[in-house]
């Protein structure tokens, strides 16, 4: 009785729900997954059973069927609330910037103290769907990749503790946190100067948030502190890890963001990613560029770089 949504473009170009069960691919005609996610917990509740309804060969059915390859996607969520990303939040990817950039960084944060570290990220604007092409950014010349998996809250979420903190989410998808590298820094701007970093052209250009191709029901996935992630670009392998890299986990994230602003459904946390992106090694997209990202259980998200 499993099943993941999605949206896709019609015809008309409007995105439009849908949902997959093992049966195939069905519009589910009638709401939209933005709704959906708003009033979680009973929508949760009548999607399984339109799953179950699904599984026998009626014309409702078949008529709702689609073509999977025929699909255009478009992000699993068209009007996202707040998006979050974690800094640093990978192991084996502190580790690596450690050695790319000669620099001791901790390894066990929360021993020293040290709480999460979240930026925002611009919302719809940002978002691309599965198998779209992203523009490559004006004023880079150093464009990263990285894979993180991606959390959407489902229940408002205040204080909440690490123990409960799971219970508000709805599902987790796919995402790629693009990055213009160059454009962190300010150059022109001197060291000491609080106004030397630029978060903003950093990580928020038109479509930096590549997202999808589903949100799989947290139900669904047992636990999202053991998931295989992995990034091809032009089939070369270049991030390959598990989330039980994690330094802080989705609960903590979670637990720690709703301690100090309050979680709405619809928000989404990109929840850091591995080692393997392109600051380690100089190494930057180039158009032309395809990026495919594998989450276990959650599919797969392609990208190419235009």
């Amino acid at each position: 009785m499993t099943y993941r949504l999605f949206r896709y473009c019609d015809t008309a170009g409007v995105a439009r729900p849908g949902i997959v069960t093992a049966h195939g691919y069905f519009d589910l005609g009638y709401s939209d997954v933005d709704a959906l996610v708003q009033n979680w917990a009973a929508a949760h509740e009548q999607l399984k059973a339109i799953t179950l309804a699904l599984a026998g060969s009626t014309s409702a059915a078949e008529e709702a069927r689609l073509d999977p390859e025929t699909l255009s996607f478009a992000p699993p969520l068209g009007r996202p609330g707040v998006i979050y990303a974690a800094g640093a939040n990978y192991r084996d990817h502190v580790e690596a910037m450690g050695r790319a950039f000669n620099m001791q960084l901790t390894l066990d944060p929360r021993a020293e103290g040290i709480p999460p570290r979240h930026f925002i990220k611009a919302g719809r604007a940002t978002l691309t769907g599965h198998q779209q092409d992203v523009p490559y950014p004006d004023r880079t010349s150093r464009l990263g990749w990285e894979a993180e998996l991606a959390v959407v809250i489902g229940m408002t979420a205040n204080q909440v503790s690490v123990a409960d903190a799971l219970a508000h989410v709805a599902g987790y998808t796919i995402a790629n946190n693009l990055s213009a590298r160059d454009s962190l820094i300010r150059d022109i701007v001197d060291a000491a100067s609080p106004f030397r970093f630029d978060w903003v052209g950093h990580k928020c250009f038109t479509g930096s948030c590549p997202l999808g191709p589903y949100m799989t029901p947290a139900e669904f996935v047992p636990s999202p502190e053991d998931l295989d992630v992995k990034l091809w670009i032009n089939e070369e392998l270049r991030q390959d890890s598990n989330t039980r890299n994690h330094l802080y986990s989705v609960a903590e994230q979670i637990s720690y963001l709703s301690e100090r602003l309050i979680l709405y459904p619809g928000d989404i946390i990109l929840t850091g990613t591995p080692a393997g992106v392109g600051m380690e090694t100089g190494s930057f997209l180039v158009r032309g560029d395809v990026i495919r990202i594998q989450i276990e259980s959650l599919g797969e998200l392609e990208t190419t770089i235009v």
